[in-house]
């Protein structure tokens, strides 16, 4: 068991809040000192309202899948004797409504690449090395969209 924090600040910063005009741009500060521009989706709340160079809360969704995927990949590669060199992601989510009538990101797709020194894995060592990364991705076991990969 472990504890993670994320705090996340919004300022006001003297904008009429009233008129419902007001910037959504925010802050997300984490403990080993990182700092990311986080804002609402243009798709969702229009600019200058919202900030399309931050990063919105679905996309952060997305990667942290990606993330998650990736890295227990990494160490099981390692662990079966294989040098990754790189690995490229191109995650893509899907915000729609669910079955209970709800927005939520119903769906989310890794399309992971993967370079390896030497000889690759053939295509079902490759399937069942994604097979144990996205059965150990504490990420993809927390969320109820569908989680699907697909390696390039």
């Amino acid at each position: 068991m472990s504890e993670h924090v994320a705090t996340i600040e919004w300022r006001r910063d003297g904008q009429t809040f009233s008129d419902n005009q007001y910037a959504r741009a925010h802050d997300w500060r984490f403990d080993g000192g990182a700092v990311v521009r986080g804002s609402p989706a243009p798709s969702s709340v229009p600019a200058p309202m919202s900030d399309p160079s931050a990063v919105d809360p679905e996309e952060a969704l997305v990667a942290a899948v990606s993330s998650c995927h990736m890295l227990f990949f990494l160490a099981f590669a390692r662990k079966d004797g294989l040098v990754v060199d790189r690995y490229r992601d191109e995650a893509w989510g899907l915000l729609a409504r669910d079955d209970r009538g709800r927005m939520s990101i119903t769906t989310v797709t890794l399309r992971p690449a993967v370079d390896f020194e030497g000889a690759a894995p053939d295509a079902a060592a490759l399937e069942a090395l994604h097979h144990r990364a996205h059965e150990a991705c504490y990420i993809a076991n927390s969320i109820r969209a569908a989680v699907t990969v697909e390696p390039r």
